[in-house]
């Protein structure tokens, strides 16, 4: 491609028009050819990239006595990000055949996961298209073109009546990456790609996590309406009880209408739980892509125990947290833009070559008077902008600087989700133990009053009263242990998914697809 008018100052390019030319490139241009070679030597300029640092502690806060024992002792590195680390299906921990069906089909049919699929694909193709600038831009021309010069303005020799030209021309250009300029892009480039693979194990792992926490949710809701339904029987046969009482003359109408507010009350907070039941299921149904109409679960009473933590949280766990990974690779791209801002400062070697015929017949098109070539270098240099360069490479560095904040936010957001959700499983299971004695508790107080009821020592009162605790205790232990689970989900979700450090392979790159492979750079990783 002929080079256009651009600031700076050029070198003259050789070459010759119209005339007969050897079949060999001419010493001059071999010169000239070789010269890009011995510069692809050149450095790349801007500041070679070193990972940040962040804040890490020597060892979880809110680990229990045991685990804090477990892990004392074991070495605490500084984490790299790991996000090629295979997560697995970790959801297996909860032994549930149904929610594994569920999770299976997130990724194959998950909208969000699509869409940051797509996403990682663009950032991929972005990268081959900064590598194009490592090879040189090739164009071809042809044309026909008829003239008339004015009839006042011609000359002796000069034809007088119309003219045709033929031309056919073939441009050649290619910048030297003297500076790294070329370099330091597809850096940048790789690096955001390297982001966007990570950016789309964030997405699957938040999908994965919201389906267990709605499906473990949902079987919370189906524990609590069995519970509230096996009352609800047992207030109608103590319902009849107090009718057939109250017939003989036993008690008083006050009973049978206790008894009739109790059964109805337990019936309307068992239709209640419906409600948000339906709401779930729904959600369920568009995180594994389907309509809602056309997909339902079938009530199943009954939650598992949430998985036990094992004692001493490796802390090459948190090395997998993808959205950590990409803020560092954005941390990484942020440095390489300081680099391609500063190649600016230098001026750019352009190399252009051009060659074709040209004649006003096409049967002189292929001879060789109407040959035409021309090679040579270009050095651009920007004498003067008004400061722009420098503004760039100011915008660069604080962009660089924001993304570390960024990056160390993020580490420091990480131990506090970690931290949260080994409080809440540590306190939640005191809790539970705790509730479960009030459970018992409720249940012998609750025996303790029907039998005096029964014996007529006292008011039918005492026993809605008892059954309204015993209810609301066994209604308290169910929601614990769903926080519980929730708990636990989200915890493997502040880990990054997955329970053992045996999961984390060391060799291999997860976002390799996304990593072209890169030209020799200056600069350590």
């Amino acid at each position: 491609m002929r080079m256009g008018s651009e600031a700076g100052s050029r070198f003259p390019v050789l070459g010759a028009r119209g005339a007969p030319t050897e079949n060999r490139v001419p010493g001059t241009a071999r010169r000239l050819l070789v010269l890009p070679i011995l510069l692809l030597t050149g450095c790349s300029v801007g500041p070679n990239y070193r990972k940040p640092s962040a804040p890490a502690p020597a060892a979880y806060k809110e680990l229990s006595p045991a685990e804090a024992a477990a892990a004392a002792g074991k070495e605490w590195k500084p984490a790299e990000p790991r996000d090629e680390a295979g997560r697995g299906k970790w959801w297996d921990v909860f032994g549930d055949a149904n929610l594994d069906q569920l999770e299976d089909q997130v990724n194959v049919s998950n909208q969000n996961i699509a869409q940051a699929e797509a996403q990682f694909r663009g950032a991929r193709a972005a990268v081959r298209g900064a590598r194009a600038d490592f090879f040189p831009t090739v164009t071809a021309s042809a044309s026909a073109t008829r003239s008339q010069a004015p009839k006042g303005r011609a000359t002796s020799g000069t034809p007088t009546g119309p003219t045709t030209a033929y031309s056919l021309t073939a441009d050649l250009s290619y910048e030297v990456d003297v500076w790294g300029r070329v370099r330091r892009s597809v850096e940048s480039s790789v690096a955001l790609a390297q982001a966007s693979a990570a950016d789309l194990e964030a997405v699957r792992l938040t999908m994965h996590t919201e389906l267990a926490l709605d499906y473990f949710a949902l079987r919370g809701l189906d524990t609590e309406k069995d519970l509230l339904d096996t009352n609800v029987a047992a207030y109608e046969k103590a319902l009849r009880m107090t009718v057939n009482r109250y017939n003989q003359g036993v008690v008083s109408g006050v009973d049978v209408a206790e008894a009739q507010t109790l059964l109805e009350t337990t019936r309307a907070q068992a239709t209640d739980l419906s409600v948000l039941r339906a709401q779930l299921e729904h959600a369920i149904a568009v995180l594994v892509g389907k309509a809602p109409a056309d997909f339902s679960i079938a009530p199943a009473p009954g939650l598992t125990p949430p998985p036990a933590i094992p004692p001493g949280v490796p802390s090459e766990l948190l090395e997998r947290r993808p959205d950590i990974a990409a803020s560092e690779r954005r941390v990484k791209s942020a440095n390489a833009q300081i680099g391609v801002a500063t190649a600016a400062y230098f001026p750019r070697l352009l190399l252009a070559a051009s060659g074709g015929y040209e004649g006003s017949t096409l049967a002189d098109w292929f001879t060789l008077p109407s040959r035409f070539w021309s090679i040579g270098p270009s050095l651009v240099a920007t004498l003067l902008d008004g400061g722009r360069r420098r503004a760039v490479t100011e915008q660069a560095r604080a962009s660089h600087e924001a993304a570390v904040a960024v990056y160390r936010l993020d580490v420091l957001t990480a131990f506090q989700d970690v931290e949260d959700n080994l409080a809440a499983l540590r306190i939640l299971a005191e809790e539970a133990s705790q509730q479960a004695a009030a459970v018992a508790a409720a249940e012998k107080a609750l025996a303790i009053a029907r039998n005096r009821y029964l014996a007529g020592t006292t008011t039918y009162l005492e026993v809605v009263t008892a059954q309204a605790v015993a209810l609301s205790n066994e209604r308290t232990a169910v929601a614990i242990q769903v926080r519980r689970l929730t708990a636990a989900v989200t915890l493997i979700k502040a880990l990054g998914g997955g329970w053992s450090a045996s999961d984390l392979p060391y060799g291999g790159v997860r976002a390799s697809a996304a990593s072209e492979p890169q030209p020799r750079s200056t600069q350590p990783d």
